[in-house]
């Protein structure tokens, strides 16, 4: 008797941004929020936008435009922050658009090309082609380093206490 193996799939949550086409896991995702402008956090990195309330807590929102390098341009109507788990935190990413949950087979998941370099290569899972588009997939747990989580946290600790 043969066993196949059980063919792996990935359901990626795809997006927009500056006119780019991206995904993110969907295990990745808690939820998808209209945009709302994020309250500004004083002497902060260019890429944090500033923080949402949602809930009992507060979520650090990241301009995925600044932080890939990507022009900067007009927040449209249709721009999401999109609620990613980081490790043990949460974190907002603002996209231009949502577009569709798409489900893959994980081996279509092609390594970054040598065209990434640098941080930008680092953010980065892969690429997938389908139905004639190429989505570049987020690593979502590397969108910020170590040392940025903990500088993160310590503007989050001391904003929720100047408040």
């Amino acid at each position: 008797m043969t066993v196949t193996p059980a063919v792996e799939r990935r359901q990626l949550v795809t997006c927009e941004v500056a006119g780019e086409r991206f995904a993110v896991d969907i295990f990745a995702v808690e939820r998808v929020l209209r945009f709302t402008p994020p309250r500004l956090l004083p002497n902060s990195a260019s890429w944090l936008r500033g923080v949402i309330d949602l809930g009992d807590s507060v979520i650090p929102v990241v301009d995925l435009r600044e932080r890939l390098g990507l022009p900067s341009g007009a927040i449209p109507e249709s721009a999401r922050i999109l609620v990613v788990a980081v490790d043990d935190a949460r974190i907002g990413v603002t996209v231009d658009a949502v577009h569709a949950i798409r489900t893959v087979l994980a081996s279509a998941i092609e390594p970054p090309p040598a065209i990434y370099r640098g941080l930008a290569k680092d953010y980065l899972e892969g690429i997938v082609r389908q139905d004639g588009e190429i989505f570049v997939v987020l690593a979502a747990a590397r969108l910020l380093t170590s040392t940025e989580r903990i500088e993160m946290g310590r503007i989050m600790s001391k904003e929720a206490r100047d408040g």
